[in-house]
């Protein structure tokens, strides 16, 4: 896999942090020891995925009069157990659903149903790259983007092909992917706030390769370590599985273990924390306040235990996660709760898909795992999640304006993370493409340090509202470096 770093923090919890990491060799993800994850802990919610297969249509509709056809699936009304997002999946990851998908969910409690809703099913283009070993791991599938509905107990489905997809052999339109199925989620309770007294929990360590690696020449800046590493158990800490302590190790140097957010720096503080070349000024924006994991609950037992860096991040894709603006802030963490499981176990992902969340807001969200100062590698941006991170913005922007708020973190997240690495938001950046639907594998591409998900592949992402304020977050970013 290109430019690919997998670590498993066991034996080194406080490792020192390197910024930008340099890997020496590419290498694939060093598994931890044991088959399984253990089992989330009492603090960690669990939520749950319902898995229903979609039927031809005239099944699902009873009144319907026409044949049946392999163009239409869909499932009738029926109750489900709780949930607040649906996605549809199909079994080839890379089959494309040329088509139209709505839903309509009743509300838990009122027995009113929604209108219908549209999912959106050009989702191919937020994947890991082609080749990758997160691509190739036999368990990834095809999937619409998934849409937060709320707390409903009932459901129906509709699936049609559409015009504007390929043609089969008899001159119509193709088929719809096999194995089509609605994904139900329900993202569980809002995590526990770790006991402030008690007696601790130890935590059993694992054994693994940390992430090591000199500073690549020209390196602009480096986080001094705190503590070195030492061997032994990781620390104590109450209320915290091992996969969540792990999680929360490699974010050691900034918050405590377990913390369950990242706290705001000043710029000058920021900029202590850099370490750059004698009589160069480091451009670090100061750091916002991040929500953790932890914070926002997620099941650490899920995800694949392994941690996977690219060498460096070098621009940042914006998105929206397609989700619409039904939520309120308060139910954003559900929302990630609901996204990350979506991603992991119906998509067949290792781990929630972006680098970081930003909502409505504007409260700044750690994302995939693998700490935040770390260039690591995720599944965004298909042909280049390498020398990248993504950003997703909670919300559908397509017809509707983000809220100022969610514009003013994208610039501040940016004018801290990119400083890490050196990068001016209102520069351009060259990118090696993966292969894409945009431009063929290793293509040289010349692209924004700050771009929009579109600039990288043939989408309509992060939303034309959304796209048109990348201009004013690259501004303030760079005001907030200093630049």
């Amino acid at each position: 896999m290109h430019a690919l770093l997998a670590t498993s923090i066991g034996v080194t919890c406080a490792a020192a942090l390197t910024l930008p990491l340099a890997a020496p060799a590419p290498a694939a993800p060093v598994p931890a020891p044991g088959a399984h994850a253990p089992a989330a802990s009492a603090a960690e919610p669990s939520g749950s995925t319902q898995s229903l297969p979609l039927r031809p249509l005239t099944e699902a509709s009873p009144r319907a009069t026409e044949s049946v056809s392999p163009l239409a699936r869909g499932l009738r009304q029926r109750d489900a157990h709780r949930f607040s997002l649906v996605g549809v999946v199909w079994d080839d990851a890379d089959a494309e659903l040329h088509g139209t998908v709505q839903v309509r969910a009743r509300a838990t409690g009122t027995g009113r149903w929604s209108g219908w809703q549209d999912l959106e099913t050009h989702n191919t283009d937020h994947a890991a790259d082609a080749g990758s070993a997160e691509r190739t791991s036999g368990r990834v599938r095809g999937s619409t983007a998934p849409l937060w509905v709320g707390d409903s107990d009932g459901v129906e489905v509709r699936v049609r092909s559409g015009d504007s997809g390929p043609q089969n052999r008899a001159g119509g339109t193709a088929p719809l992917p096999e194995g089509l199925r609605v994904e139900l989620v329900d993202p569980g309770d809002d995590p526990q706030q770790p006991p402030t007294a008690g007696a601790p929990v130890t935590v059993t360590p694992t054994t693994g390769t940390p992430a090591t690696g000199t500073p690549a020449v020209g390196t602009p800046a480096t986080v001094t370590p705190v503590t070195s590493p030492q061997p032994g158990a990781l620390p104590e800490a109450a209320g915290l599985s091992l996969a969540a302590a792990e999680s929360s190790a490699v974010n050691a140097d900034l918050a405590p273990l377990g913390a369950t957010e990242i706290p705001a720096l000043s710029k000058a503080e920021s900029e202590e924390q850099a370490v750059v070349a004698a009589g160069a000024k480091p451009f670090v924006g100061p750091r916002p306040r991040i929500v953790t994991r932890k914070g926002w609950g997620a099941d650490e037992s899920i995800r694949e235990r392994a941690f996977a860096y690219t060498t460096t991040v070098k621009a940042a894709f914006i998105h929206h996660s397609a989700t619409g603006n039904n939520y309120t802030c308060s139910q954003a963490p559900s929302v990630l709760r609901s996204i990350y499981r979506y991603h992991v176990k119906s998509s067949g992902w290792r781990d929630f898909g972006y680098n970081f969340a930003v909502d409505k807001c504007g409260n700044i969200y750690e994302g995939r795992a693998g700490g935040v100062t770390k260039p690591v590698l995720g599944a965004h941006t298909l042909g280049f999640n390498s020398k990248s991170m993504g950003i997703a913005v909670l919300g559908t922007y397509s017809a509707k304006n983000p809220p100022a708020a969610a514009v003013t973190a994208i610039a501040k997240l940016t004018a801290w993370k990119l400083g890490l690495f050196g990068r001016n938001p209102k520069s351009k950046v060259t990118l090696v493409s993966g292969g894409s639907g945009k431009y063929k594998k290793g293509a040289n591409v010349k692209l924004n340090v700050i771009s929009g998900h579109r600039d990288g592949f043939a989408t309509e992402c992060p939303g034309s509202r959304l796209y048109k304020k990348l201009g004013t977050a690259r501004t303030s970013s760079a005001r907030l470096q200093g630049r």
